[in-house]
């Protein structure tokens, strides 16, 4: 796993293992995204501010095939994983940050605090 600013940058190689354990939010995202791009501050925030998440970032034109099999159509798309089952996910051009918070927020407390 290789850091891509303050987050983690998972590849197809080590995906599996990475979601396996735990809460862990995956922000999917390419070079030519960009939205994805323009939240990535937003996002480095939310990570500090949620130390309950594992928050990493997969590069969508380094990963085709796995973004394929989890289904992830339009970016940016942020999928939420809980012990390697994915639980939620939000997905958008007209993502900001106030509604990936408001998403987050809302999912954790729906799927409840078993993480802690």
């Amino acid at each position: 796993m290789t850091v891509a600013g303050l987050l983690a940058e998972v590849t197809k190689e080590n995906f599996r293992e990475t979601v396996a354990h735990g809460r862990v939010l995956v922000d999917v995202w390419g070079p030519q995204c960009a939205p994805c791009i323009a939240l990535t501050p937003a996002v480095e925030a939310l990570a500090q501010q949620r130390p309950d998440v594992t928050f990493v970032k997969l590069d969508s034109s380094q990963a085709r095939r796995l973004c394929i099999e989890l289904r992830v159509m339009g970016l940016p798309a942020f999928l939420l994983f809980q012990d390697g089952r994915e639980v939620a996910r939000i997905a958008g051009q007209d993502l900001n940050a106030t509604r990936l918070t408001q998403w987050l927020d809302e999912t954790l407390t729906a799927n409840g605090k078993e993480g802690n």
